[in-house]
């Protein structure tokens, strides 16, 4: 009987101060969350889920755990709102990773990804080439944010009236050097064609190109090994 009645008073000990704690902190959507963010509040899970499970823990304790990272937690805030160098140092920085049509492979490397994970997040973000793109921005949360190039921007064939097309869908050819050969085949292609449609764009060898990708509408599109 002891035992529950120990859970259930620092059951309520901790909602209490996991509510008061997110209430001192401030409003942040789920989608601001920074790494740092994330892992704070994991830890404050830890500190109760601790409690609950250990018998030398009292609700005192539990109180004074939740008390001080709380504290750390708001000071950080605290610090982050008065300074830009250190709000930047603990939240990050957004990012550049495609500039004026062209990615940025030293953006990549910096924030630990690689050209999949870029496709994967464009086509998140609704965007399915990177042709399309003029400017692709990691944000400190992780989100890409993605500007259109004019040409692709968003018109509606209805706000035209035009007739609607289906668009193709584009079929990435070779990534980071490598020819991906199942897409070749796919697309009903052999090596001849493909060194071809490179040669249109003074490119000879595979190895050259960092990306390229096909769209039956529009062509190939390559970027190159020593674009920047």
């Amino acid at each position: 009987m002891f035992m529950y009645m120990k859970v259930t008073t620092e059951l309520i000990l901790g909602f209490i101060a996991l509510f008061l704690i997110t209430k001192i902190l401030g409003k942040t959507q789920v989608s601001q969350v920074t790494p740092f963010d994330f892992i704070s509040a994991i830890v404050l899970g830890e500190i109760l889920g601790n409690a609950l499970y250990d018998d030398s823990a009292t609700g005192l304790l539990l109180l004074y755990s939740l008390f001080i990272w709380g504290c750390l937690m708001l000071l950080v805030k605290l610090i982050s709102q008065k300074s830009n160098k250190m709000r930047k140092w603990i939240e990050g920085n957004p990012s550049i990773l495609i500039r004026q049509g062209k990615i940025d492979r030293e953006q990549l490397k910096k924030n630990r990804l690689n050209l999949h994970h870029l496709l994967y997040m464009l086509r998140q973000a609704n965007v399915f080439s990177v042709r399309e793109v003029e400017y692709a921005i990691i944000e400190p949360d992780g989100r890409l944010s993605v500007m259109k190039k004019p040409d692709y921007d968003s018109v509606k064939a209805k706000d035209m009236y035009l007739p609607v097309q289906s668009s193709p869908l584009p079929t990435t050819l070779i990534a980071d050097g490598r020819l991906i050969e199942e897409n070749l085949h796919a697309l009903g292609y052999d090596h001849h064609w493909l060194k071809q449609q490179l040669e249109t764009k003074g490119v000879t060898r595979v190895e050259d190109v960092f990306y390229a990708e096909w769209k039956a509408d529009e062509g190939i599109f390559v970027v190159e090994q020593n674009e920047r």
